[in-house]
């Protein structure tokens, strides 16, 4: 595999699962020092340091509650005494939390919000303080690059989830503005937004007859998006082969923007 990434100093939040676990396995194997957070520790986190460490990479760990912006001043203060520098943010941490819209409550939409929207403005705002700081090796290259990972659904309504699709949207438009605002120095901001992707925590949607059929009309390619889909994508818009891509976003989801059921006549 190509070291595109090779020594660079890369944070991915929420990494000890699904997506996030896909993308720090792949930026290990690019050649990133990947520093791996999460909320709390567990043998998840560990075995994600474990399992880039025994393919020859380099890995830590670096616990936060991303919601909490003492937790990430904290964070990013230990990540730059630690390594001297930050070069790649992947801003990959959500969750969910979905209710009939007329019964969810403030602690509802907050609990979503408060991870996938502000979380991300919170360590988008931190890796940039830093990324100003440095030099880059050229003046055409970038001295830090940020991915947020949104949803197909930060343009495609899904009822019983107004919190998490307000949220994805804010983080595409976050990244919109923080990309104009920061071109000037060169730093770059991009998104990947993934469409249905098998994951464990969507793993019965995809095991059920009825369900998968459902899920599988709404995707002109024919199959459900992997994690290593995703991972691919983001290690790309992290790389200096897309050095003069900035404030675009991304969409890995087989199609399912096209309109879908308009292939089976409407």
């Amino acid at each position: 595999m190509m070291k595109r990434l090779e020594n660079k100093i890369a944070l991915i939040t929420g990494a000890s699962s699904g997506i996030g676990k896909a993308i720090a396995l792949r930026f290990g194997d690019e050649g990133s020092h990947v520093i791996i957070n999460d909320l709390k520790d567990s043998e998840a986190v560990d075995e994600v340091v474990q399992k880039i460490k025994e393919k020859g990479g380099s890995a830590s760990k670096f616990l936060a509650d991303i919601s909490r912006e003492e937790e990430v001043e904290n964070m990013f203060s230990r990540i730059k005494n630690q390594f001297g520098r930050l070069d790649i943010l992947v801003n990959n941490a959500g969750r969910q939390k979905d209710k009939k819209f007329v019964d969810m409550t403030l602690d509802d939409w907050n609990a979503v919000v408060g991870v996938d929207l502000t979380g991300h403005f919170l360590c988008a705002r931190e890796a940039a303080r830093i990324f100003m700081e440095q030099q880059a090796d050229s003046e055409s290259q970038s001295p830090g690059a940020m991915v947020f990972i949104t949803s197909v659904h930060q343009n495609i309504p899904w009822a019983r989830r107004a919190n998490y699709c307000a949220a994805k949207a804010g983080a595409a438009m976050l990244m919109e503005t923080i990309a104009q605002e920061l071109a000037p120095y060169k730093i770059r901001a991009n998104a990947v937004a993934p469409g249905a992707v098998k994951t464990a925590i969507n793993r019965e949607n995809f095991e059920d007859a009825e369900a998968r059929a459902k899920i599988m009309r709404k995707i002109p390619f024919g199959r459900p998006g992997k994690v290593e889909d995703i991972a691919s994508a983001v290690a790309w818009l992290a790389s200096e082969e897309a050095e003069y891509i900035t404030g675009e976003t991304l969409f890995v989801d087989g199609g399912m923007e096209l309109f879908a059921d308009f292939a089976h006549g409407g």
